[in-house]
């Protein structure tokens, strides 16, 4: 039983013991046991923190079926690993070495150093800012929904978008919430500051303690988190621009909005498409172009070590420097006056081509068993399964139920990670002291 082995089992895990409490009388408004499929899928969303749904949420579930879905979205985005040792914490166990090398491994930390410190900031982290999101929702929902229902709908919306979720307890999602200010920014910044990891926050943190403060020394931030804001920073506005202008004149999306909404539609749509599932426009009404912009941010996804899925803006930025290198005739990949290791390129090569195989598998299948689907609505869908997004061009409840399980298992692919999950499935490397002779061949 392998690390690999043991997170993949562990979700796993989650996932069935999520699976038969959706499928019990009270967690359906009905009072009936649930569809096995509807039950298993909505798990599996949870878990995964995608936030695709084959039922309407707010009017299917009861209130317990509800907080159900919350508990395993929190765990989901916290991680199976995370959210178990912090348990073991709580009530006084210590840490074995194998918790730790797990630890690392599922929070892709370079030391097992500090294991235990790290697990309490990131609980501390979570905490904070869903309370916060909860406080700032509340004027939105309160005076339309009262206090008790609202406070509810404000802690459900929060913890969805800070692990970059994406379920609503309303039909049409957060369209009608379009032109509020505050709910746009409020659900924008949890979902930022919940895809770009809890390094990169822990280290602004340490630098606004250390300004605030005046400390002599300075905080050198590391290549993680040059590279994870930077390249987050550059998506956010292209994607914002992009969408823009594409969607300007589309009566049915931006078209009947005024400017103010128009560039607040565009930037909320470039944050959620990166592993969220939040929409304030409909999807399914977007043009080709709209939607293949989205696919795109979708793949990307957010950063390492946050609670959003996709390819990563790490491996992209690695991708595109070994490209640079390549054109520039460099032997050198570099990034910020930091060479790249020669594992790093491998591993981000391999994320790659198992995220496009997967996606290829994947489209292939449900469209084998769905020929009258257009191509452009199956791929969006499985790239928002396996990227854990959760946007829907409003297929996902039409699809047949083999097509359904096949987004099942994308999704859970997608959370765990190709790569974690092969390890898993071979087993751990072993190693040798082979070294065999270089030979070039033609590429390109």
């Amino acid at each position: 039983m392998t690390v690999s082995r043991t997170i993949c089992l562990g979700f796993l895990s989650v996932i069935a013991v999520g699976t038969i409490l959706l499928l019990m009388p009270f967690s359906n408004s009905s009072g009936n046991w649930n569809d096995p499929l509807v039950a298993l899928f909505t798990a599996t969303s949870a878990v995964c923190v995608t936030g695709l749904g084959v039922v309407d949420t707010g009017t299917y579930f009861s209130f317990w079926g509800q907080f159900v879905m919350v508990v395993l979205v929190q765990i989901g985005g916290l991680g199976y690993m995370t959210a178990t040792t912090f348990l073991l914490l709580l009530i006084g166990a210590r840490f074995s070495l194998r918790d730790k090398i797990a630890i690392q491994q599922s929070l892709d930390r370079s030391s097992i150093y500090g294991s235990d410190q790290v697990l309490r900031s990131i609980i501390a982290t979570t905490i904070i800012f869903e309370l916060t999101g909860v406080f700032l929702l509340l004027p939105v929902f309160i005076p339309q929904h009262g206090f008790y229902q609202g406070l509810w709908i404000a802690i459900f919306h929060s913890i969805n978008s800070w692990n970059n979720a994406g379920f609503s307890l309303f039909k049409d999602n957060l369209i009608g919430y379009q032109s509020s200010v505050l709910l746009n920014f409020t659900v924008t910044g949890l979902i930022i500051f919940g895809g770009i990891g809890y390094q990169v926050i822990m280290e602004l943190y340490l630098w606004l303690r250390d300004r605030l403060t005046k400390k002599p020394e300075r905080l050198l931030f590391s290549l993680n988190f040059k590279v994870a804001t930077t390249t987050t920073l550059i998506l956010l506005i292209l994607g914002t621009i992009s969408f823009f202008l594409i969607e300007l004149r589309n009566p049915e999306t931006f078209g009947q909005m005024n400017l103010v909404n128009k560039i607040m539609a565009a930037w909320f749509q470039s944050v959620t498409t990166r592993t969220a599932g939040f929409n304030t426009v409909d999807f399914g009404k977007m043009t080709t172009a709209g939607l293949f912009i989205t696919i795109a941010l979708m793949f990307i996804g957010a950063s390492p070590g946050g609670t959003g899925g996709g390819m990563k803006t790490t491996t992209l930025r690695v991708l595109t420097s070994c490209t640079k290198a390549i054109l520039q005739g460099q032997e050198q990949v570099l990034l910020y006056k930091r060479q790249v290791p020669i594992s790093l390129i491998l591993k981000a090569v391999g994320v790659l081509i198992g995220s496009v195989g997967t996606v290829v598998l994947a489209t292939m299948m449900i469209a084998l068993v769905e020929p009258n689907l257009n191509f452009i609505q199956i791929l969006f869908e499985v790239v928002s399964a396996f990227a854990t997004v959760g946007l829907s061009t409003g297929i996902t409840a039409t699809i047949s139920p083999v097509a359904k399980l096949v987004l099942i298992l994308t999704m859970y692919v997608g959370r765990v990670g190709v790569l974690l999950l092969m390890s898993a499935i071979l087993g751990d490397p072993k190693p040798s002291a082979i070294r065999y002779p270089e030979e070039n061949l033609i590429v390109g």
